[in-house]
């Protein structure tokens, strides 16, 4: 059993948008943090969008403005809405969470493809 499940990447056109969605397991408790990381290739793995239980939000400077981030803490699920794509935005896109007795949980990944 997957204790995250990723959703929604594919293949856009650059200018277009995607939404990301990842759910977590019941069987996971406590969970605080909730985010998204994304590794290009032969790059390292990088933070994307972060936030908290509490609503508080991090992001990397690339995508501020042209991402957003939420969450429905009811379903344990992060989302990441994805607009004014580019093809420097192409990775794979990994769902973080931390649970508040700072233990994490990564997913499997999902890739976006930015064509130009």
């Amino acid at each position: 059993q997957e204790l995250l499940v990723e959703s929604g990447g594919g293949l856009v056109q650059a200018g277009g948008s995607l939404r990301l969605a990842c759910a977590a397991s019941e069987s996971i408790f406590s969970i605080n943090a909730m985010g998204w990381y994304r590794q290009a290739p032969g790059k390292q793995r990088d933070l994307v969008a972060m936030i908290t239980r509490s609503g508080i939000t991090n992001y990397a400077g690339s995508v501020k403005g042209r991402f957003t981030i939420s969450r429905d803490n009811a379903k344990n699920t992060v989302y990441l809405q994805m607009n004014s794509l580019k093809p420097e935005d192409t990775a794979v896109y990994y769902c973080l969470l931390v649970t508040s007795n700072l233990r994490d949980y990564w997913g499997q990944g999902t890739q976006v493809t930015v064509s130009s």
